[in-house]
């Protein structure tokens, strides 16, 4: 099964950190569940991080992040991995709105979870994950959060629908077509996917590339993507785009390599090289993008 893909990921070693899970109030008066990872004996409050799990807005766990949470409590981070409603059950922008109620009350108890945002605050996510992190990212500089989010971290995002890729960039978004037989995530189980959700395709809440605002003034931007994935060019794509806009990004790319692969063959020495890749990158996105 793609959704239990990350399950073959070697357990990390959890001395000094505690797990929790919690519950986290939204709008529609219902909570949701998330974990919750802290340093067993901080000292002091320390940055904050928020993962949103990929799983194509149908699938996946919280739990995909553990590997992330526990790695940072070590270094005395407190991160928070949200498990937002999927589809078919709740349909856009449900898992959106979700998050974003989560990234919220993160933000407003952090000193409770013994977190300080202004030491640090990133938020990220794999594929679906990804595509709700750039949007977070994009509300949380509208609203003016603050202390604001500090760093993003995208891997394998969606940031347009392919029924709204403006003009201007239909001549670089051929991924989608390039890779319509990939293993793993092809364009029939893409479609598949935006089936069920069912997201508007010109709403900046799906197309965060269409952010009516635009996109200066964000946080520094870390984005991974995979060759040989029909979502490769939305990454590429977004990565100028920040760039354009004055934004800080690290771009690594991983020719030949499909979808999320790191979840599924953690074993090859690409997933190894991903691996120190991603905390090569957290490093940077905690050092605000220097």
């Amino acid at each position: 099964m793609v959704f239990k893909a990350y399950s073959s990921l070697p357990a990390p070693d959890t001395s000094g950190t505690t797990q929790e899970e919690i519950k986290i109030p939204v709008r529609d008066g219902t909570s949701i569940r998330a974990l919750l990872f802290r340093p067993e004996n901080p000292k002091g409050d320390g940055p904050l991080a928020v993962f949103f799990h990929g799983g194509g807005w149908l699938g996946g766990i919280p739990e995909y992040h553990t590997g992330e949470g526990i790695n940072l409590a070590k270094n005395g981070c407190v991160s928070i991995s949200v498990d937002y409603r999927m589809a078919p059950e709740y349909t856009f922008p449900t898992a959106v709105n979700d998050s974003w109620d989560a990234l919220k009350w993160a933000h407003e108890n952090a000193k409770t979870l013994g977190a300080d945002p202004s030491k640090g605050f990133i938020i990220g996510g794999a594929s679906a994950g990804a595509n709700i992190s750039s949007i977070i990212a994009l509300l949380a500089r509208d609203e003016g959060i603050s202390p604001p989010i500090t760093g993003v971290s995208l891997f394998s995002p969606v940031v347009v629908h392919p029924e709204a890729v403006p003009e201007k960039y239909k001549a670089l978004y051929k991924s989608y077509e390039q890779c319509r037989d990939a293993p793993v995530l092809d364009k029939k189980a893409m479609d598949f996917l935006l089936d069920l959700y069912k997201p508007i395709p010109t709403s900046p809440l799906f197309s965060s590339l269409l952010w009516p605002t635009g996109h200066k003034n964000l946080p520094p931007h870390y984005i991974s993507v995979c060759g040989l994935d029909p979502l490769r060019d939305d990454g590429l794509i977004y990565n100028e785009v920040l760039k354009e806009n004055g934004v800080s990004t690290k771009l690594a790319v991983y020719p030949g390599l499909f979808h999320t692969f790191v979840g599924f063959r953690p074993d090859v020495s690409a997933a190894q090289g991903f691996i120190q890749d991603a905390g090569v990158g957290m490093l940077w996105l905690f050092s605000g993008g220097q």
